[in-house]
């Protein structure tokens, strides 16, 4: 993934009749002339007025967006929330120490977008400025157990961060790429024959519960059936349409929290 998005970097579905403030965002969002060409046309394979829909971000919210590069996800979160809200791209700091020359690239597509703030921190240390309403990790939890790309990573902890980073009743977003089930982490490998970037949806969903959030239920928008988890995610016979999983999930309110 990490080599595939440095790629990028370096080379330089409806809206409900009856409108919502939540679902006018959204449209102006998707409309929004500050989001980059290559990103628009993705969008018949991403579904974003659904998916957004589906995640309930809504304007004056705060978000975190785990890896904003290339920032698809974060000009569309940064167009929802607006000028109230404010989102918050989270990078870790050895994607600049191994690709220094990255980091003016990547500064410099998310500069357009006033109300978004990149923050370098380990993601098992994230912290966010104050309490958010959501948490969007887009096809990265798949690299989480993977050293070549993240460097030793504690999963739990980085659960954890984000719970306690959410206020009660936030919400956690995880989308990425399907692996057959019963595989568990075999599909996060480095190594070159086995880097395929998917993960079985059951290990997320088994490890974010773990963490203490209720899980909310999840959208069949972005499934394929007829991907049949074996080749790599960015293999160009199958590109932007894998079988993906979008799970939804809360952090209970005070009084839902077990002591």
């Amino acid at each position: 993934m990490l080599r595939a998005l440095l790629t990028a970097i370096l080379l330089t579905a409806a809206v409900p009749a009856a409108a919502t403030p939540a679902s006018d965002a959204i449209a102006a969002a998707i409309a929004s002339p500050l989001r980059a060409p290559r990103d628009v046309t993705r969008d018949a394979s991403q579904k974003p007025a659904e998916l957004l829909a589906f995640a309930g971000v809504k304007p004056g919210d705060r978000v975190a967006d785990f890896w904003p590069t290339p920032p698809y996800s974060t000009a569309l979160l940064s167009g929802v929330v607006g000028a109230g809200g404010r989102v918050y791209g989270i990078l870790p700091p050895k994607l600049f120490i191994d690709v220094p020359r990255a980091e003016a690239p990547v500064r410099a597509a998310l500069a357009p977008l006033a109300n978004v703030t990149l923050l370098i921190q380990p993601f098992d240390k994230f912290a966010a400025p104050e309490p958010l309403d959501l948490v969007w990790m887009g096809k990265i939890y798949h690299d989480f157990p993977n050293v070549a790309e993240m460097g030793p990573l504690d999963i739990a902890a980085v659960n954890r961060a984000v719970f306690a980073a959410l206020k009660p009743g936030g919400l956690l977003i995880v989308i990425d790429h399907a692996a057959a089930t019963g595989s568990g982490f075999r599909d996060t490998a480095a190594a070159e024959d086995k880097w395929v970037h998917r993960i079985d949806p059951a290990v997320v969903k088994a490890e974010i519960i773990s963490a203490g959030f209720e899980f909310v239920g999840e959208s069949p928008l972005l499934a394929n059936p007829a991907d049949d988890h074996r080749a790599s995610a960015f293999d160009p016979a199958i590109r932007d349409h894998t079988d993906r999983f979008v799970l939804k999930f809360r952090k209970p309110t005070a009084a839902a929290v077990k002591h």
